[in-house]
């Protein structure tokens, strides 16, 4: 059990004492891992490259700043070997981490039209899973580093997977 300022963190669900690595923050309130997962276990996914463009996270909804409309995707160099006919695809589907998330609100109101939708109804980067996808055109390939279109991922962001445009 760990503590902030000599202060027991519990659960504000379930009022559990808990591990910091093991709550969340949702409406600005601590969860526990068990109350949103239940018994279902962390999965472990390796990074294959990162994203390189001047884009930041800021204190807007979607919490993005800078001008950069291509991105690069820098893949290490052992991902070569997975490159072979990527050079032929104008659009893939970048799947990434989004390592700059902040609380998860339960409500908030869309940015494209202000409806009052949940997580799963938005394309918010403040998200459980952490999980972003998107769909970009492929501009150019110079080794292992892609410069691709349209990305909306912030400078920094871990790479996950590339796949054939969904």
């Amino acid at each position: 059990m760990n503590s902030i300022n000599n202060k027991t963190i519990h659960c504000s669900e379930c009022n559990l004492a808990c591990n910091t690595e093991d709550l969340f923050t949702i409406d600005n309130r601590q969860v526990c891992r068990k109350c949103l997962f239940g018994n279902g276990s962390p999965v472990t996914i390796y990074p294959i490259g990162i994203v390189n463009n001047n884009l930041e996270r800021d204190q807007t909804p979607f919490g993005r700043k800078g001008t950069d409309t291509v991105s690069k995707i820098e893949l290490l160099p052992s991902q070569k070997r997975f490159m072979a006919g990527l050079d032929q695809e104008p659009e893939i589907t970048i799947v990434y981490y989004l390592h700059k998330s902040r609380s998860v609100k339960t409500f908030f109101k869309r940015g494209i039209d202000g409806k009052q939708v949940g997580v799963f109804a938005s394309r918010t980067p403040d998200r459980l899973s952490r999980i972003g996808i998107q769909n970009v055109k492929l501009l150019d390939i110079k080794g292992t580093t892609l410069f691709v279109k349209g990305l909306d991922a912030v400078s920094g962001t871990p790479v996950l997977d590339i796949k054939l445009k969904i």
